[in-house]
């Protein structure tokens, strides 16, 4: 044998050789999306040998900009090539004083994300042993704070991907004034953050099947505000068939002060607060709208919510809808000073049952 070819078999057996050494990463994950084709990372959790194929920032909806600030989300738009989903999306625009109370809350990081108004995106943690043919239960989780601040990055969902072998869905949705203000009529109804979640689920029926999970098998749960937004999703038609099992941790939309059916005037102090000035709704949502984002990010240090998904729901007719609801549904209160929760199962239909 000559010696170039001898130098080119020895260069490919090398060659052949590093690709197999133990410790050598795998090829990253990809997933093909009615949208595209998404790029994820394999990621190890502790105290266990399993792998977790991680997808972040994958949009489900257009970038609420513009004309669609104030208004319901849209489709998210296909896009060409691999989209990069190894790194955390921003968070939607919050008032910046309050996001520090999140550090302690992010893995122990002591880390914020940058906040943009364009912030419509999933994470989502699937096991990296799954099947093709696999069916997995998909865990979609709301985050807390006060409807005002949070993000899907504020959990890691990776252990309970791998522990319980289920697919898990982190969403993020609008927050605060560009989340809920109402003028209380057609020109911008409000509730934009719940129409967000609303549009996740949609996503979610249409996609989490490429990633191993099983659309007929959805639970939705959150805490605190994301666990009153867990009760309103339960009661809205707009979600009917889009999940099946709901978990509701320290929140329900029956509290005092979370709906009203009179939301102008608040649009019409906010409006003002901002330098908007009119008395047409119109008008003032029109100047709210041409407004620079970040000015969204003031604390106004006001409680107000918008007409609910039932537009104007009166709570005697939220708790009967609650109990006449074909759906599992779970309370748990929880407390920071104790080491356990209490859950109440509400509601358990039998054609339902796990």
């Amino acid at each position: 044998m000559s010696g170039g070819k001898k130098s080119l078999l020895w260069s490919l057996t090398c060659t052949a050789w590093l690709l197999m050494l133990p410790g050598q990463e795998a090829a990253q994950p990809e997933v093909m999306t009615q949208l595209g084709l998404v790029r994820g990372k394999h990621v190890a959790v502790k105290g266990t040998d399993r792998l977790v194929d991680v997808f972040l920032g994958i949009p489900f909806a257009k970038p609420p900009l513009g004309a669609g600030r104030f208004s319901p989300p849209q489709p998210a738009e296909p896009w060409k090539g691999v989209k990069d989903a190894t790194a955390f999306p921003p968070m939607c625009l919050q008032e910046l004083e309050r996001t520090d109370l999140m550090k302690n809350t992010l893995d122990g990081k002591q880390q914020l994300f940058p906040i943009s108004e364009d912030c419509l995106y999933l994470n989502i943690y699937t096991p990296t042993s799954r099947q093709k043919k696999d069916k997995l239960p998909v865990m979609f989780w709301i985050h807390g704070g006060s409807l005002a601040i949070g993000s899907a990055s504020s959990q890691d969902g990776s252990p309970l991907s791998a522990y319980e072998d289920i697919v898990v869905v982190l969403v993020q949705y609008r927050l605060g004034i560009q989340g809920f203000l109402s003028t209380g009529d057609e020109l911008a109804p409000g509730n934009w953050g719940f129409l967000d979640l609303v549009a996740a689920l949609q996503w979610v029926q249409g996609n989490i099947a490429h990633f191993g999970g099983d659309p007929g098998s959805v639970t939705i749960s959150g805490q605190s505000a994301g666990g009153a937004a867990v009760s309103l999703l339960v009661l809205s038609p707009l979600t009917k068939g889009l999940f099946h099992r709901a978990i509701s941790q320290s929140g329900v939309s029956i509290l005092p002060g979370m709906l009203t059916n009179n939301p102008f005037p608040i649009f019409q102090t906010i409006a003002q607060v901002f330098g908007c000035e009119g008395s047409s709704s119109a008008i003032l949502i029109q100047c709210l709208r041409n407004k620079d984002n970040m000015i969204f990010t003031r604390n106004l240090s006001s409680a107000w919510f918008s007409k609910d998904l039932e537009n104007g729901m009166k709570k005697e007719i939220a708790l009967n809808m609650l109990k006449n609801r074909s759906l599992i549904m779970i309370l748990v209160f929880q407390s920071t000073f104790m080491s356990s929760s209490i859950g109440q199962v509400l509601l358990i239909k039998s054609n339902l049952l796990m």
